[in-house]
């Protein structure tokens, strides 16, 4: 195929109606049919990337391999197609912004005035074509953030406008994604926020080629002809989606609606074979129809969003589908743990997970919680910060270095176990300064780290700036704290674990970001089946 084919996706009526979910499910379905496909995020923010925002604002930041802090749609797209994705699939305006002022500064607009039309939206459509271009992909979906009519989103909209007339017919086609809300006071679903959001994309000059309808009920066939006329689109192109229990259904629901025929119908392209779904469906079989249950505690300062820790929780979806095992993630937020209350807030758990996180805010209830799932051999894991509470609560607790703490906590601590990294102590900015990305970790054989991944030698990625002080290695290893895993470049520690133990790990970098559908992360599936393990113990 000669030209790249791109689908725009597009959002109306609310934010949160699942862009992110749509747009992964058709390039799944696309792969699935034997398809180059990715997906890219136009996220209308002016924060250059997530990275400064704090959870509660944006959800988690999504860490790629190539060390780009980014939206956790990201998450969603590798999660969904397996396929690893890189800085060029999130953009903000923030990018945008500074990208185009750069180039002004360095006179590349030859003393033109620099304009949102032709500058800003230049810059826009030539990152909308950054994927296309490279000859990797056969169909490029691009995810604008927002929904139409905000003021954020105009120079997005208007790009999308003249990259799909640029094009031209059958090289770039829109799907806008609106709500059909149910009034129970009328007892009917109503379709006028639809029709409205429809008017506001043309308005827009952008005609929407295909509708997707968010609604709790199914669409009846009257309504569905009264939105294609209204809204100016071919009855077939009016796709349904309706709620479902799990994001995981979405690409089959997709697929009984056509949404991937109607696609490639409107991008004259051949439908090639079926989607091949099998594996995926092997998964969702699972997950439906566990065997075991088990409980898993999940301790954190950012519990009331649940979209802080989407990635670990994503994981435990696909760990316990693996397992067999429906996975219930019991939400507990650490400021409010103590020596007290401890064994009341973990009655009944099967597992504690200890999170990522940044501040003093609730660390001495992680360290808490570390301390009683190694007291009482329930089966532990801790990530990142997870992992540096660890080793806090040992060297407290077992070395008696009653003082341990981290830098980050108390920067005058006697025992600083935990320690800012050297090249992190000129730094000032805090926007994409962290240690990034994917990095090599040598796993030391006949450790559980080793017997867990099968090899020697991994890659995982990291977003932090405080490490495990080496000074300290020694004297917590004769205490029965093992470093399991090394970081070959640096000598730092990434893996540690208690060998006397039922299963306790952690480990410096994320493993939930990459974990996927088709590949489960065995750190978490080998920690799910511990838990289920420990339940028929007990």
């Amino acid at each position: 195929m000669n030209q790249t084919k791109y689908i725009f996706v597009t959002g109306g009526v609310t934010s949160s109606l699942g862009k992110g979910i749509i747009a992964a499910s058709l390039a799944k379905l696309l792969q699935a049919r034997g398809y180059r496909a990715t997906i890219q995020k136009f996220d209308p923010y002016i924060n250059v990337d997530p990275g400064t925002l704090n959870p509660y604002e944006h959800g988690e930041c999504y860490v790629t391999d190539d060390g780009a802090e980014t939206d956790l749609d990201l998450g969603h797209y590798e999660r969904f197609l397996n396929v690893p994705t890189s800085q060029a699939n999130n953009v903000t305006t923030g990018r945008v912004y500074l990208s185009v002022i750069e180039k002004e500064r360095r006179g590349e607009f030859l003393g033109k005035t620099v304009q949102v039309v032709p500058h800003i939206t230049n810059e826009i459509k030539e990152r909308m074509q950054l994927l296309g271009n490279s000859g990797d992909f056969d169909i490029v979906i691009t995810e604008i953030g927002g929904t139409v009519g905000d003021i954020e989103s105009l120079p997005y909209i208007e790009s999308v406008r003249q990259l799909v007339w640029e094009l031209g017919e059958n090289n770039g086609i829109v799907i806008h994604l609106t709500l059909v809300p149910y009034l129970a006071a009328a007892g009917e679903l109503k379709t006028k926020p639809t029709q409205h959001s429809v008017k506001t994309l043309m308005e827009s000059g952008i005609k929407a080629d295909i509708l997707v309808c968010r609604t709790e009920h199914e669409l009846s066939d009257e309504l569905r002809n009264k939105l294609a006329l209204f809204c100016n689109v071919k009855r077939e192109a009016v796709i349904q989606s309706i709620d479902a229990s799990t994001i995981y259904e979405v690409p089959n629901l997709m697929l009984e609606e056509g949404l991937d025929v109607v696609a490639l119908k409107k991008l004259d392209l051949p439908q090639k074979n079926t989607p091949d779904m099998k594996n995926w469906n092997v998964f969702l079989q699972r997950l439906k129809n566990p065997k075991h249950v088990v409980n898993i505690g999940l301790v954190g300062k950012y519990v009331e969003l649940q979209d802080s820790y989407k990635s670990i929780l994503e994981a435990f979806i696909h760990a316990g589908a693996t397992n067999e095992t429906k996975v219930n993630v019991v939400s507990v937020h650490s400021e409010y743990i103590d020596n007290q209350n401890v064994a009341g807030k973990f009655e009944g758990l099967d597992g504690i997970v200890v999170a990522p996180g940044f501040g003093e805010r609730g660390i001495e209830g992680k360290i808490e919680a570390v301390r009683f799932a190694r007291e009482n051999n329930i089966p532990f894991f801790g990530i990142c910060l997870g992992m540096q509470m660890a080793v806090i609560e040992y060297s407290r607790n077992v070395l008696g270095l009653k003082d341990a703490n981290s830098t980050e906590m108390n920067i005058g601590t006697s025992h600083p176990v935990i320690d800012l990294m050297e090249e992190q102590k000129t730094i000032t900015d805090k926007g994409g300064t962290m240690r990034l990305g994917a990095w090599k970790c040598d796993l030391k054989e006949n450790t559980l780290a080793h017997k867990i991944y099968g090899k020697s030698t991994i890659l995982e990625r990291h977003r932090h700036r405080y490490e495990f002080n080496g000074e300290y290695l020694q004297k917590l290893e004769n205490a029965g704290l093992k470093a399991s895993g090394i970081n070959p470049d640096t000598g730092l520690v990434e893996v540690v674990e208690i060998e006397k133990h039922p299963f306790f790990i952690g480990v410096q970098y994320h493993p939930e970001y990459k974990s996927t559908v088709a590949n489960p992360h065995p750190l978490f599936v080998n920690f799910v089946a511990a838990a289920v393990k420990a339940k028929k113990i007990v």
